[in-house]
């Protein structure tokens, strides 16, 4: 039945808390620019006091914000209370393998969940869902530590929760290929998606500079491998055949580290490889540590099950380059020295082939998932006592329920690839759906669904000015302005204010509210907003004064090319101006004041803050000694002291010279030991069986060979 996954599960949860950590951290320092009394949208409007009870409060709008006027605080600094209690919970948990807890990892759903609610456009992002999704299984996979004085290494049921994270790996990557194809999108069936992708995400790194001048037979090619990693190798999710795991897990992982070379997308990408854990085993993460018990002996002739497996194995790779070649008219063009490839099927194929194979792969789920339900089973059966056994059994139908119940309600944002397949769902499955929408259980996915900027990157410049004669650009950190400036690593940093820059630039600003709030605040010349833009306020051009006229001009952006050459410093980018984006406005101007009016974004006084409570006191000296530094900074920072703690936790268990002491063969700390019910699985007693048959092989040895073999054993004893 193989081994339960207590390293893949240890290692899905560690990578969890770092995203976590991420996620809170990066979030934190961007809060009183973005949700602030004086920032952009500030949370305060989003709780409005309604009169009803506070269980109803959390009820119809479930976040922790709710409290914070008990605690004396008001709804920007209970933001910052919970990002640091976020990054605390996270950090512990990444440092500290007991915290990883289901208990604190409820808790930091809970936080994340509290600070989304508010979030609004700038936390309305798929990998938040993602990253909210993701805990709620954690919750269910972490062990419960906290609570006992004593706790199992392992539970029968483990492999029956940790394998919605895999499912959930299944319904994010199948679904970001597909939404390629349905969207219709010109680039996508092309295969000239990538030539424009590069310069078009919202921060490129410099590696997407040197990636955007490959060849276009190459960029074709990467797109096909693409659709191959995206929609082909997830089947290999399912199979049974452990190999055919591996190899789809470097493959994703490949896939998202040429994605984190080429751009940044926060934690986004470190989450899916956490996420691909699950398709690893307790043997394979083992000999990544050193620490593989299995001993690999070649035996010969091969045994029918390992011929078979192997042939298995051989056929889904042929099939996969069969059904590469085939759809994807791959051929080489010896002339040219090229790789020829284009889409040899049409949309309407495409959605017909989606159709009818979108149940089937519910019920492939399905099967797997009922797989390792009887899996759990046998482990039940082979735990040692009556009581243990009942005990094992409870907990093993208590969570194949909720396992159960978590598989049946993903299927409902699962479907939307094809709402024909939505609709034939059982209707109690839509209205358990419906019941847990608003506390962010399961998502829908599909990122990339459309390839933007196909003529020319669409960027928002903002100038500003006191005269109304000279203009000065207003840089940002991140987002692209100055052509002759690199493109920034910030991953796993989010700047979510240039992110949204980004998606302003795709249409007019009144499809962005936010937009007008913005320039409002730099007109008022707000220093929280201002941080946004550029932490060394000696980078704003109007750090001494604010500006007193500011306006918004639209231009189109592309990358340089390799040949390109000019005196000087060679620029990264050239641009081209488009068109007036946002009108020149100043404080107090008729069409400022209307565009806040028509948003609802007019300042209202907003609630003194008690200048002598502790709490709030506490958090504005913290908030005063993160000012000076970036996101990335403060992220990294987090992380290296991080890997400082565990490396010095490694470095205090090595043995100082001499033989490493002996191990106890008794039982783990933590697993019960044989009283009339230890809790042991079948192959814990195989362990046991092998090792008193060698014991009984020694003995042996020793009474035939002489003196010399009885000594050893004798120092052995000693």
């Amino acid at each position: 039945m193989g081994e339960p996954p207590r390293r893949p599960r240890s290692l899905f949860l560690a990578g969890l808390a770092a995203a976590y950590l991420a996620a809170f951290a990066s979030l934190y320092v961007q809060i009183p620019g973005l949700y602030g009394r004086d920032g952009i949208l500030p949370a305060r409007k989003v709780l409005r006091l309604s009169g009803k009870g506070l269980w109803e409060q959390l009820r119809d709008f479930p976040t922790l914000l709710w409290l914070s006027p008990r605690l004396g605080l008001d709804t920007e600094l209970g933001m910052e209370l919970i990002c640091l209690l976020g990054v605390l919970a996270s950090f512990g948990a990444l440092v500290f393998e007991p915290l990883r807890d289901s208990l604190l990892f409820a808790l930091l759903r809970v936080l994340y969940l509290s600070l989304y609610q508010v979030g609004q456009v700038f936390l309305y992002f798929q990998w938040d869902s993602l990253l909210l999704e993701a805990g709620f299984l954690a919750v269910l996979v972490a062990p419960l530590r906290l609570l006992k004085w004593r706790s199992t290494a392992w539970r029968a049921h483990d492999g029956v929760t940790f394998w919605l994270v895999r499912w959930l790996l299944f319904r994010l990557m199948f679904a970001s290929g597909v939404v390629k194809l349905t969207s219709r999108c010109p680039t996508w069936w092309g295969l000239t998606a990538l030539t424009y992708h590069y310069e078009t995400q919202c921060i490129p790194t410099p590696g997407a500079w040197f990636a955007h001048q490959l060849p276009v037979w190459f960029q074709k090619f990467s797109v096909v491998a693409t659709y191959v990693i995206e929609i082909a190798v997830p089947l290999l999710f399912f199979a049974p055949i452990r190999r055919l795991r591996l190899f789809a897990f470097y493959s994703q992982v490949l896939l998202q580290v040429l994605i984190i070379l080429t751009g940044n997308y926060n934690f986004f990408n470190m989450l899916t490889i956490v996420l691909a854990f699950s398709l690893l085993d307790e043997e394979h993460v083992g000999r990544w540590l050193g620490r593989s018990k299995r001993r690999h002996a070649s035996t010969w002739p091969p045994s029918l099950r390992a011929v078979l497996s192997t042939l298995l194995e051989l056929s889904a790779y042929g099939f996969l380059l069969y059904w590469s070649v085939q759809y994807f008219g791959l051929e080489i063009n010896w002339e040219k020295r090229l790789l020829d490839s284009k889409v040899a099927f049409t949309y309407h194929e495409f959605t017909t082939w989606l159709r009818a194979v979108t149940l089937p792969l519910v019920g492939l789920g399905f099967l797997s998932l009922s797989w390792e339900i009887l899996s759990a089973m046998y482990r039940c059966a082979c735990v040692r006592g009556c009581f243990w056994k009942l005990w094992a059994t409870l907990q093993w139908a208590v969570f194949a329920t909720a396992t159960m119940g978590m598989f049946a309600i993903s299927l409902v944002p699962f479907t939307y690839i094809d709402y024909e397949s939505n609709g034939k769902l059982w209707p109690g499955i839509h209205q358990m759906f419906n019941a847990v929408e608003r506390f962010q259980v399961v998502n829908s996915y599909g990122l990339f669904r459309r390839m933007t900027g196909v003529g020319g990157r669409p960027e928002v410049v903002l100038e500003g000015s006191y005269d109304k004669q000279t203009w000065t650009e207003i840089e940002f950190m991140y987002k692209p302005g100055n052509v002759s400036a690199a493109p920034p690593m910030v991953a796993p940093h989010q700047p979510r204010l240039d992110w949204q820059m980004w998606f302003a630039a795709l249409a007019h600003h009144s499809s962005s509210p936010w937009f007008t709030s913005f320039v409002y605040r730099l007109l008022q010349g707000k220093k929280d907003v201002i941080r946004l833009v550029q932490v060394d306020e000696s980078q704003y051009p109007f750090s001494a004064q604010p500006p007193v006229y500011i306006r918004a001009q639209l231009y189109k952006y592309w990358f340089t090319g390799s040949a390109e050459g000019s005196e000087g410093p060679v620029p990264w980018w050239r641009r081209q101006h488009v068109q007036e984006f946002f009108p020149t406005v100043s404080l107090g101007d008729p069409t400022l004041e209307s565009l806040l009016s028509q948003h609802g974004l007019k300042d209202k006084t907003a609630l003194k803050r008690s200048a002598d409570a502790f709490l709030p006191r506490l958090l504005q000296s913290l908030r005063q000694l993160s000012c000076p530094f970036s996101g990335p900074t403060v992220l990294w920072s987090l992380y290296l002291v991080a890997a400082t703690v565990c490396l010095l936790r490694a470095l205090g268990r090595r043995p100082r010279g001499g033989t490493p002491p002996t191990r106890h063969k008794g039982p783990r700390r933590g697993e019960p030991a044989d009283r009339g019910g230890g809790e042991k699985n079948g192959q814990v007693r195989r362990k046991e069986a092998k090792e008193a048959e060698e014991r009984g092989e020694g003995r042996g040895r020793g009474a035939a060979d002489g003196h010399g073999d009885g000594l050893r054993a004798t120092k052995k004893k000693k």
